[in-house]
């Protein structure tokens, strides 16, 4: 029999849960059922690529102009290049992840081959904090005229899909929840890992785990752990990401930097996530942060923010804290960790158990490929 053909698109694959998704649907689905092809742009400078540095084995077709920015001729030269492949490929599905692919990925489908189903995945949304109202008025029209075209779309969690809806992006009938999937590895040894991290085995180690910019409120999180540390000397502060705002973490936190370690990206989470007691995450806005359900898997409490599909993830008060998008009142859920070890290992095992079973990655593998072949 004949296999499925699946156009993968996504902006760039940057170090984040989309990547991470994609890497395991790549090397997960049956190839010989499905004949997947994946484009993506290039990462910025400031990003690290989740190719490079995690899956350099992924078979993958660049496109020149397909990456974040927006530039009107290298949008268009993006525009044409996927429309050759589309035309070459002949896809059954073209499927398109992150906002920018999501445009031009399905453009692309309606004007190359209308028999084609287009799917589109919303591993968050663009409705709150990254642009101005007008353009994101514009953002909701765009969307709104592409949901239209859309076969399927998919969303991390009914949080994600409720905003799109309260601003009329498709209906109801066409949206299709599949929470992430995590293939996490082997934890160390803990003590082990903290001597490889230079890290004393009584110190309570709290981590920032992500991109370092603006939706994430890095200042949020220094203003948080330096008020902390100042009153906690055995506190260690992991930051493990990188990004446009972190030259500016490193001011903030020049006070503590003995006892702050900026790690970059890194491919070997699971070592790091050994020797946590604490995530600590204070975006403004969230889909499924893969960070979380890693940390979870790992027995490792998380503090965060309220904010989109984060309550989807975190039961408040047994397997995380979650609280209002302020200082104070992560300060404070961040602090009674601090202090009450028993919590932070009750919280851990619920989090290890729960985030374990609703998130493991066979179970995501099979919902898309039973989208395809279905």
């Amino acid at each position: 029999m004949e296999s499925v053909r699946v156009l993968r698109v996504i902006s760039r694959m940057n170090i984040g849960g989309p990547a991470l998704q994609i890497s395991g649907l790549m090397k997960g689905i049956d190839q010989g059922r499905v004949n997947q092809k994946l484009l993506t742009g290039y990462c910025k400078p400031d990003e690290a690529d989740f190719i490079e540095i995690i899956a350099p084995e992924l078979k993958v077709q660049r496109i020149n102009g397909l990456g974040r920015s927006i530039n009107l001729i290298a949008d268009i030269s993006a525009l044409f290049q996927i429309i050759i492949i589309i035309r070459k490929f002949k896809p059954n599905f073209i499927h398109t992840h992150t906002a920018k692919a999501g445009v031009l990925g399905r453009i692309a489908g309606l004007l190359a081959n209308r028999n084609a189903k287009l799917i589109h995945t919303y591993h968050g949304h663009l409705l709150t904090g990254y642009f101005s109202p007008i353009k994101t008025k514009s953002v909701i029209l765009v969307e709104r005229i592409l949901a239209k075209f859309s076969f399927k779309l998919i969303c991390v969690g009914s949080k994600v899909r409720d905003d799109l809806l309260k601003v009329n992006i498709g209906d109801l009938s066409k949206y299709t929840i599949i929470g992430p999937g995590i293939k996490f590895g082997e934890l160390p040894v803990r003590n082990l890992s903290r001597l490889n991290f230079n890290i004393d085995l009584d110190d309570i180690v709290i981590i920032f785990l992500g991109r370092i910019t603006g939706i994430k409120r890095p200042d949020r999180f220094c203003n948080i752990v330096l008020n902390l540390a100042r009153r906690h000397p055995k506190i260690r502060i992991l930051i493990v990401g990188s990004g446009d705002l972190e030259v500016s973490m490193h001011k903030k936190l020049s006070e503590i930097r003995e006892r702050v370690d900026f790690l970059g990206w890194r491919s070997d989470i699971e070592n790091i996530l050994a020797c946590a007691d604490i995530l600590l995450l204070t975006s403004d806005n969230e889909g499924t942060p893969t960070s979380v359900i890693q940390a979870g898997m790992a027995g490792v409490p998380t503090v965060a923010t309220n904010v989109g599909s984060l309550p989807e993830v975190i039961e408040n008060g047994v397997t995380g804290i979650l609280t209002d998008p302020d200082e104070d009142a992560l300060a404070m859920a961040l602090e009674s960790l601090v202090l009450d070890p028993e919590l932070r290992k009750n919280l851990g095992e619920n989090a290890k158990k729960d985030m374990s079973r609703r998130y493991g990655f066979s179970r995501m593998v099979e919902s898309y490929q039973s989208l395809y072949l279905d």
